[in-house]
């Protein structure tokens, strides 16, 4: 008490404390002490609203604790009468033990009671057992399926109620269950007779559901009801321990397994012939399938359903797994190339297309979307990966046979085939590529990625026969070089393995547009693109080796005395170049400009290697004005020859040899520095060994002037920035060798002598 009267002590001091500070707060300006009375009339009606409530929340709590105390003293109450009648129930109880007891013979007097009941009303069926027997046999023989299985059902109802009373009555005396059985044993047979009749019926269910679909109609009620037995009878037994004999039948089960045998050996009776009588023995076999499933799916959409109830719906998964068993037992086999792409094709997607499940008459039985697929993916990689290792088997010996066959074409004596542009090629770009075409669009059938595999793979090999191809190049122009009459047409054979190259470059592009998804580069491509590129500029390069032997003995002739009287071995070199040039436009772009070029410079560097090789050494001034103005005029005819076949600027390469003309032609030896000086500013690659040749060739340079010619140029040395393509670089100059000198001595000995 003193506890809780300090506390209210203190709450009170608080209150206090508490409207002290509002009355402050409210009264801080001296215009609000005329509103005190407002303030003191909000306060008290604040109060009052205060006061109210609570008396509301505490009249509220009162009534609830006054309910709860009523209801408390109603149940004490309740619980008082409960416990007195569970005692008047505990005595009445224990008096009734005695009675119970002596209720036994009653309990088997009714039992006994049931059983006689039970053999009344079972007598009529029991004495015309043989009769009903001979009736049902009779409607089983006449396909009266539905009244033989009513039939049936009378006589083992009797004789199942006759084994249960026996069993309920003395569960131990087989004797009587045996006496029991052999009355009824065949009832048994029939029930076997008519199973297998409905057994039948179901494996010719689709000629069936078309002729008389009541029969099978009939047949799906006489397993209904079946079912309907089974699970009764397995119901009794857990109840009682009994059960008939032959029962649960479970024929719903054995339905689905005849239905599976029925699908099963349709599917399996598609093959008409084997890979040594027909070749595509497996395309033939597939597409039968496909006919046959999707026919029987069709007539089960629109027919069967309607003969079977909704949830009997497992034809197209009996179809399925039918169909995967099958194309499994196919992907066991030793399958070849073609059929291992004809087959994954067919599993991957003809079977899911509109052609087979995706029917669009089958949409609304079938969700291709749920079915799972025919072949498991290990299988299927198996199969991809086998097609692998067998396609670059087979594809290189496609590519091996197709350039022999190319190779025995460059011997012929006829000239090659020209395309539409008059471009000469032969048929292996056509051949080769029209074989990787044809894999391509077999791959393309089973998926992308396998596509793009495949793609990579043709790649591959074609990069391996283009280095074949290139060696195979090189002996064609060795062979010749042995006989150079043989093979006759070799210049345009050569020319038809240039073009080629472009076309196998095109081919590969195209391939790579309509095939690839992807247009990064990968290695192959690099590596092709340089092969083609080698053998094109190297066959370039034999084309060019030949024109220049026939040419061999006329640029021999260049820069000597019989070219300075009067020779006429240029214009034999620019008819003979020209005459080539005539076949040589039929190689296709680039490598024609890129074959003129080079032509032209190498006709330039074998003219000034003439030059620098000190053929001749004019002896006065006449002689070297003579050999310029005839150098002039030869280059001049060179860069009217390849402008005339190419198109292009000549001036640089066909200017040296016009530019060591001017240092020839030179009177004034006093200006020679500045001659050279500017020859070798235009062509900064000529080197000291090369001026000295031009200066011993003019024939009239002293010994001084030669030296201080090349120190002032060695200390002025333009540097060269490779920029432009070199011309004096791949040429040298012959040393004169001490056998030379030797000689050269004992002549000048012998002239002085004389």
């Amino acid at each position: 008490k003193k506890k809780s009267k300090s506390c209210f002590v203190t709450m009170g001091r608080e209150a206090v404390a508490t409207a002290v500070q509002r009355v402050a707060g409210m009264l801080q300006r001296s215009d609000q002490l005329d509103k005190v009375e407002q303030y003191r009339r909000r306060e008290a009606r604040k109060k009052a609203s205060v006061e109210a409530r609570l008396k509301a929340a505490i009249q509220s709590q009162l009534d609830g604790v006054r309910t709860g105390l009523i209801q408390l003293h109603s149940a004490l109450t309740d619980v008082k009468d409960i416990q007195s009648s569970l005692a008047d129930v505990s005595k009445d109880w224990r008096q009734s033990i005695n009675t119970i007891e002596n209720l036994k013979d009653v309990k088997d007097a009714v039992v006994q009671h049931s059983q006689l009941a039970s053999a009344v009303e079972n007598l009529k069926n029991i004495f015309s057992v043989p009769e009903i027997v001979a009736e049902t046999q009779q409607l089983i023989e006449q396909a009266e399926l539905l009244q033989a299985h009513r039939k049936l059902m009378e006589l083992e109802c009797s004789r199942d109620d006759l084994m249960y009373e026996q069993y309920r009555m003395d569960s131990k005396n087989t004797s009587d269950m045996n006496l029991i059985s052999i009355y009824f044993e065949d009832v048994q047979g029939l029930s076997d007779e008519l199973a297998k009749q409905l057994w039948m019926v179901l494996q010719r269910s689709m000629v069936t559901v078309r002729r008389d679909p009541t029969m099978l109609v009939s047949v799906v009620r006489i397993i209904e009801r079946e079912e309907k037995i089974d699970r009764r009878m397995v119901d009794r037994k857990k109840q009682t321990g009994f059960i008939p004999p032959g029962r649960p039948k479970q024929w719903k089960d054995k339905m689905f397994e005849v239905l599976e045998g029925t699908v099963s050996t349709r599917i399996e009776g598609t093959q008409a012939v084997t890979r040594e009588a027909d070749k595509m023995w497996l395309v033939r076999l597939l597409e039968i399938t496909r006919k046959y499933v999707l026919d029987d799916l069709i007539v089960v959409k629109n027919l069967m359903v309607q003969c079977f109830p909704p949830h009997y719906n497992t034809f197209n998964s009996l179809y399925h797994n039918a169909v995967s068993i099958r194309v499994k037992e196919l992907a066991a086999e030793d399958l070849e190339a073609n059929e291992i792409v004809s087959l994954l094709t067919w599993v991957l997607n003809t079977y899911k297309s509109v052609e087979m499940m995706g029917h669009p008459e089958l949409h609304s039985e079938c969700d291709i979307n749920q079915l799972e697929p025919l072949l498991p993916q290990d299988v299927v990689d198996d199969l991809l990966s086998k097609y692998v290792q067998t396609f670059t088997s087979n594809i290189t010996g496609w590519l091996r046979k197709a350039l022999e066959t190319d190779k025995k074409d460059w011997q012929k004596e006829t000239e090659p085939e020209a395309d539409q542009d008059g471009y000469y090629q032969t048929t292996l770009p056509a051949i080769v590529f029209q074989m990787f075409e044809q894999n391509l669009q077999v791959a393309a059938q089973i998926d992308g990625e396998f596509k793009e595999q495949v793609l990579k793979l043709c790649l591959k090999q074609m990069n391996t026969f283009l280095i074949r191809y290139r060696e195979e190049a090189v002996t064609y122009k060795e062979d010749h070089l042995r006989d150079r009459q043989l093979p006759q047409c070799y210049v345009q054979y050569m020319i038809a393995i240039i073009n080629n190259c472009q076309t196998f470059k095109e081919s590969i592009n195209s391939l790579k547009r309509k095939y690839s998804q992807s247009s990064e580069p990968t290695d192959s491509d690099a590596a092709i693109e340089r092969t083609l590129n080698e053998v094109a500029k190297e066959g370039c390069q034999f084309l060019l080796d030949e024109v220049f032997l026939d040419l061999e003995h006329h640029l021999n002739e260049l820069l000597t005395r019989k070219w300075l009287t009067g020779s006429h071995a240029v214009d034999t070199i620019c008819v003979t170049v020209e005459d080539y040039f005539n076949d040589f436009n039929k190689i296709k772009k680039p490598f024609n400009q890129e074959m003129t070029s080079e032509a032209l410079r190498r006709v330039v560097v074998e003219y000034i290697k003439a030059v620098m090789q000190k053929r001749i050494t004019f002896k006065n001034a006449d002689e070297r004005r003579e050999g310029a103005e005839r150098m002039i005029k030869e280059a001049d005819q060179f860069k009217f020859l390849f402008r005339k076949l190419a198109g292009e600027d000549t001036d640089r390469l066909c200017g040296a040899i016009a530019a060591i003309a001017e240092v020839f032609k030179l009177t004034d030896p006093s200006l020679l520095f500045l001659e050279v000086t500017t020859l070798v500013s235009k062509y900064p690659d000529i080197r000291e060994e090369h001026i000295q040749a031009l200066l011993a060739v003019r024939g009239d340079a002293s010994r001084e002037m030669r030296q201080m010619i090349i120190g002032t140029l060695s200390e002025n040395k333009v540097s060269y920035s490779g920029v432009t393509q070199p011309i004096f670089k791949d040429i040298t100059v012959p040393t004169i060798t001490m056998t030379t000198m030797t000689t050269m001595t004992s002549m000048a000995t012998a002239k002085l002598l004389k």
